[in-house]
């Protein structure tokens, strides 16, 4: 059994764009080896397809909210000890910093994990 054909291609759709922009697009579709028709269609193509549903934004956020609470979990457990989290942080801090300079370098982060 044949497949049936696609619909023919015989509607045109005319846009006005400033020269140069049409010279720098026909340029980028020869090196890419496409027509501009073709890139053209696919672009109507993609628009056309269902727009994505807005829950995923809502998963996102919670999922980034999640992350975001794991990581402020332990400092804001820390800050409620009081001098008690402070002088930890202090003596981590210390046995960090290698070299005593004061600043901690990616190098003495990574070593002291």
């Amino acid at each position: 059994m044949t497949e049936p054909r696609p619909p023919k291609k015989s509607e045109s759709l005319e846009i006005r764009i400033p020269y140069p922009t049409k010279q720098a697009f026909m340029e980028r579709c020869r090196e890419e080896g496409v027509s501009a028709s073709e890139v053209l269609r696919g672009l109507i193509e993609t628009r056309l397809q269902p727009a994505p549903r807005r829950r995923l934004k809502w998963a996102a956020a919670a999922l980034i909210g999640l992350a975001l609470g794991a990581v402020a979990a332990p400092s804001l457990a820390l800050a409620s000890k009081g001098l008690g989290g402070e002088a930890e942080a202090r003596r981590t801090f210390q046995r960090l910093d290698a070299d005593r300079d004061g600043a901690l370098s990616y190098s003495e982060y990574r070593a002291g994990r």
